[in-house]
């Protein structure tokens, strides 16, 4: 005698049930994943880009020879960037800006005007959400460009302390 259980509609509509589910986790985390990841876009038309690469490149080489050490620090209302030169001495600028935004859109991007604090400390008032941003320093003394770019994350603050 052999006993074979019977697949009943209760049995069917679970399967069904589990196998939509797992596709719908899989989307939403897929959703998620993609939302919060950056896009990889770097340029917004590449053919204008090739033909400007090469005064990149040299760009680029005239900024290395500077020696310039930046760093980018944020603080709960401020933004602050500290310049020092390849002797360790503050870099003193007429001005410089700041383009922050989130990498993966541009709703909230926007040109901080950083100003001088001293000893080679630039801020801007600002507050990020928590999150990822990317930040890009552009400025120059004289015809000597110079351009940083920041990747960081905020992270949550605490409000209860």
């Amino acid at each position: 005698m052999s006993t074979q259980q019977q697949i009943t509609g209760k049995h069917v509509a679970i399967a069904f049930v589990a196998f939509f589910a797992v596709i719908i986790a899989v989307n939403f985390t897929m959703a998620g994943l993609a939302t919060s990841s950056w896009t990889g876009l770097v340029v917004k038309n590449s053919y204008v880009a090739s033909q400007n690469f090469n005064r990149e490149l040299e760009k680029a080489r005239v900024q290395s020879a500077l020696g310039w050490t930046s760093r980018l620090v944020v603080e709960s209302d401020r933004i602050v960037v500290h310049l020092i030169d390849r002797d360790g001495n503050p870099v003193i600028l007429p001005q410089a800006e700041l383009a922050v935004g989130r990498p993966a859109f541009e709703q909230m991007d926007r040109v901080l005007t950083l100003t001088h604090q001293g000893s080679g400390l630039y801020a801007a008032i600002g507050k990020l959400e928590p999150g990822l941003w990317a930040a890009r320093l552009e400025t120059a003394i004289g015809d000597q460009p110079y351009r940083q770019d920041f990747r960081f994350t905020v992270e949550e603050r605490d409000n209860g302390s």
